[in-house]
């Protein structure tokens, strides 16, 4: 695994290429990040990098959390994140020291990591694409109901997973080998070709991508 850049999500725009083509865009605003802790094999079995991103008023911390902050010399950050990582590369940063977007490059493949726009209790219809049933011959109030939901003999069950009304979104969804079209290390500012997951102001995490097959 690498660093996970926490991003926060600005919006969809798109830009225009050499060639004049429009690429439609997504805005992240990404970082800097600054590292809070260092995790390590020997401490805590594992190797990772807690990275924080935002402002926030001080006095909205507890004082267990402005001890964290106050050790590691920083000033108390809206969001903490871990990022998993090699020792060797988790050796390269220091406790304090900030971690910005210039880590991209244009081209580069990612993968964006973020939590879903929550869609409330939706039907089948929407939540799992059924069809919705003809609207003649005899079929009353139940056009975009889920039909039989198993047989009453055998299993005499409703099977685990079947496909059902339920809450939709609002749920950690990872897209993967997004292409990084620009990056603007003066602003801050990653622009990632497609769309990421999240409403606007959401926070996404930003890795380099793990199975890319570009």
């Amino acid at each position: 695994m690498s660093i996970e850049l926490l991003c926060r999500k600005v919006g969809m725009t798109r830009i225009f290429d050499d060639s004049g083509d429009a690429i439609p865009v997504t805005v992240l605003e990404a970082g800097p990040n600054v590292v809070v802790q260092k995790k390590t094999d020997e401490k805590d079995g594992y190797t990772a990098l807690q990275l924080g991103f935002g402002e926030r008023r001080e006095s909205l911390f507890g004082k267990a959390q402005k001890g964290h902050f106050e050790k590691a010399g920083v000033a108390p950050k809206r969001h903490l994140h871990e990022s998993r990582m090699e020792a060797d590369e988790a050796e390269a940063h220091d406790v304090g020291s900030e971690i910005k977007v210039d880590i991209f490059e244009a081209g580069q493949y990612v993968d964006a990591v973020g939590t879903s726009k929550g869609r409330g209790f939706s039907g089948v219809v929407r939540r799992h694409g059924f069809a919705i049933k003809k609207r003649t011959h005899g079929t009353h109030e139940a056009f975009r109901h889920g039909g039989s939901i198993g047989a009453g003999a055998w299993p005499a069950k409703v099977i685990k997973g079947l496909k059902m009304p339920g809450q939709m979104g609002s749920e950690q969804v990872t897209v993967r080998n997004l292409q990084v079209v620009k990056v603007e290390p003066e602003r801050n500012l990653l622009f990632i070709r497609g769309s990421v997951p999240g409403h606007r102001d959401a926070i996404v995490s930003i890795r380099k991508a793990v199975l890319c097959r570009k």
